[in-house]
């Protein structure tokens, strides 16, 4: 009888457990495939590579990225209103890049500077159902690695 108890309570968990780690591997992420590299944001901030953190003070930014009404003037165009969104371009491979968004600066990651006029280093352009600005912004400059461009190479 004890077995039996022992085993009503354990399949319960066990069913927990699988539940839960599909949910959490099935939850979609936003990601942009790079040739054969892939960037995706992640909230498992362990994993990440780069950390990347905002500011709303233009002095702390390390880099500058301007949204912008013109899709052909962005340095990096974001569209996938489509009906069928593509995904097995962000599959998990060897070159997949992690991203996470901190809240503060982690490690002299990438202080992002996000506005919609002067000078910039990236300009972006996104019309997305399922990406917002701060995310394709966090996107762009990890995909440059955890260097960001040198502000003095900003565009006009």
């Amino acid at each position: 009888m004890l077995r039996f108890k022992i085993l009503a309570s354990v399949v319960p968990l066990l069913a927990a457990a699988v539940f839960a780690r599909n949910e959490i591997g099935s939850v979609s992420h936003p990601c942009i495939a790079l040739g054969d590299t892939s960037v995706e944001l992640t909230s498992l901030f362990w994993k990440a590579g780069v950390h990347v953190a905002f500011t709303d003070d233009l002095s702390r930014a390390t880099v500058r990225v301007q949204i912008t009404d013109d899709a052909d003037a962005a340095d990096f165009a974001l569209v996938d209103d489509g009906p069928d969104p593509e995904t097995e371009s962000c599959q998990a491979n060897p070159a997949s890049r992690l991203i996470t968004i901190a809240a503060e600066p982690v490690d002299g990651g990438p202080v992002i500077y996000l506005s919609t006029d002067g000078p910039s280093d990236y300009r972006i352009y996104v019309r997305s159902k399922t990406f917002s600005q701060r995310e394709a912004a966090a996107l762009i400059v990890g995909a440059h690695g955890e260097r960001p461009l040198p502000l003095q190479a900003a565009s006009l």
